[in-house]
This record gives structure tokens, C-alpha cells and sequence, in this order.
């Protein structure tokens, strides 16, 4: 448009000008430029290139369109105006960590929980542009949907659904079941004004400082519990070791006691004199009445 305009300057220039200069070229390549002008800028005005990942929306003095320019290049009416808008996975993350999410500073969503308490939530949300609303978003939301729907309605819907949980459910067992039911919520407001909710990360859930002293004492104490219990089932196991072993043993002795005669200790007795008999360190046995042998050293 800014060669349009200068090319028409040029042509007012000369057509009320043309006669007082001197020069008949200088006027006559006023002109020329003119033209050449408006003519570059009609054609710049007429060919538009949509990049990769967006679309076009068309404009025509203040009415948008209801089709829309897809990527590449399209030659359009030159007064037509064509509004961009990114049709690729966006997020949006509210965190109450400094610089890292997209607002300056603690930007974390503090919601009341079942039981009355406060309960600080970090999230990103995973939304694009549908490309058939993208008129329906120019027309009705302007290109900061952003800020008019993503942001209000993520937080306001967490609040809402966050009142069905206690503190500690919320950070513990409840928190996918959560993480669901916001994202169903938020789903179908997010669709009616033609953007599509991909993912729903909830990064991370803040308890007050009481509640999570409450919850590393119980922690602390059901760890003592099972180690107890495992102390308790070690000692019962040595128990019935020793148990089974002085069983063992008195079986043994019982049945020692009641297998052996007095012949077979006879037996017994004259194997243990053989061996000591044949022993290098026993010169000489006398056998005496039978009870025990005299071993005389005959060194």
C-alpha cells in the first residue's frame, strides 16, 4: 500500500504541477514513476504467501471472510487485507517458578481445596487453531486468544473442579483423576471458540507446609512399622531354625539310644582298639578284662 500511495502523490504531483516545470522530461518521468508506483503496489498487494503451519484470513474493509488462504503463495484482491494466524501446537505454561512461564513472575494457580486448604498448581496447557474457526476467531476473539480464552478460562476451570479433592488427594491418588476432569472441562469451552486442547500437563502440586509435615511423619512412621515387621519376621524365622535343629539333634540322640546293644557296643569297642593299634604312636596294647585297654609307649 505504501507504493499505491506514493505513486498516487506522484500523479497528483504532476497533474497539478505538471505545467510549471520547466523541464518537460522531469514531468514526464514524474509521471512515468507514478505509475510504476501504483503498479508495484498492486502487485505486492495481490500476491500473499501464507508460510508453513499458518493460515490466512481474509479481511475486506473490516468483514472477514469465511474462507481461508492455506499455505503458499495466493494472488488476492490488492484490498483485501489477510490477518495470519499459527495453526501449530501451542503452549501456555503458569508457573510459580520465576521466568518460566509465560508470565513474569509467580503466574502459579492457587486453588481451595475439599478440606478449606490452599493448594498452589503449576500447569501447561497443549491447545492449537483449528483451521475451519480461524474466521471465527478473527471475527469474534481478534488474534490474542491467548490472554481472552486460553489463560482465564485454564484457570478458572481448575478452581472450579479443584474444590472436589482434599489437599492430599490431589497431590497423591486423585491427581490423574484430576488431571482428567480438567482437561474434559476445559475441552469443550476451548472447541466452542475453535481451539483444540491436545494436552493437559500438570507439572506440579505445592501442599502448605503443614500438610506436608503431616505427610512426612506418617511416611516416617509406616516405614518404621515395616521395618519392625521385618525385624519381627527374621527373628521368628531364626526362631524356628533353632527350633528344627535342637529337634533334629534330640531325635537323633533318641534314636542312638534306643538302636545300640550291648553286643554292638562290644563291636564298636574292639573296631576304636584296632585303630589304635595300628596307630605309630602305640607301641604295646594289653587288654585288660575286657572294660579298656592298657597302651604302654615303648619309646
Amino acid at each position: 500500500m505504501f507504493l499505491i500511495f506514493l505513486g498516487i502523490i506522484a500523479l497528483v504531483v504532476y497533474s497539478f504541477f505538471g505545467k510549471l516545470i520547466p523541464n518537460p522530461q522531469i514531468g514526464k518521468g514524474i509521471q512515468i514513476a507514478g505509475v510504476v508506483f501504483i503498479s508495484a503496489g498492486l502487485f505486492a498487494s495481490s500476491v500473499k504467501q501464507i508460510n508453513p503451519g499458518e493460515v490466512g484470513v481474509k479481511i475486506l474493509f473490516g468483514k472477514v471472510q469465511n474462507d481461508i488462504l492455506e499455505s503458499g503463495l495466493h494472488f488476492i484482491n490488492p484490498v483485501l487485507e489477510v490477518q495470519k494466524l499459527d495453526v501449530k501446537t501451542q503452549n501456555y505454561t503458569m508457573s510459580g517458578v520465576h521466568d518460566e512461564g509465560d508470565q513474569t513472575g509467580d503466574d502459579a494457580i492457587r486453588v481451595l481445596s475439599a478440606d478449606g486448604l490452599e493448594v498452589i498448581i503449576d500447569l501447561t496447557v497443549l491447545y492449537r487453531v483449528i483451521p475451519s474457526e480461524a474466521p471465527n476467531i478473527v471475527r469474534k476473539l481478534g488474534a490474542d486468544y491467548t490472554n481472552r480464552v486460553v489463560r482465564p478460562i485454564t484457570r478458572t476451570k481448575i478452581r472450579d473442579n479443584a474444590v472436589y479433592y482434599d489437599a492430599v488427594s490431589l497431590y497423591s491418588k486423585k491427581r490423574d483423576e484430576f488431571q482428567v476432569r480438567i482437561f474434559k472441562s476445559i475441552e469443550n469451552d476451548f472447541k466452542k471458540r475453535g481451539l483444540l486442547l491436545e494436552q493437559l500437563l500438570v507439572r506440579n502440586i505445592t501442599l502448605p507446609q503443614s500438610v506436608k509435615t503431616t505427610i512426612e511423619s506418617k511416611i516416617n512412621a509406616e516405614q518404621d512399622a515395616q521395618k519392625m515387621q521385618f525385624v519381627l519376621q527374621k527373628e521368628k524365622q531364626e526362631a524356628e531354625r533353632k527350633r528344627v535343629e535342637a529337634q533334629g539333634i534330640a531325635d537323633y540322640q533318641r534314636i542312638i539310644s534306643t538302636s545300640l546293644t550291648d553286643n554292638q557296643i562290644k563291636y564298636e569297642m574292639i573296631k576304636a582298639y584296632k585303630e589304635m593299634a595300628t596307630s605309630p604312636n602305640a607301641k604295646m596294647i594289653i587288654m585288660g578284662d575286657g572294660k579298656s585297654p592298657v597302651i604302654l609307649d615303648a619309646k
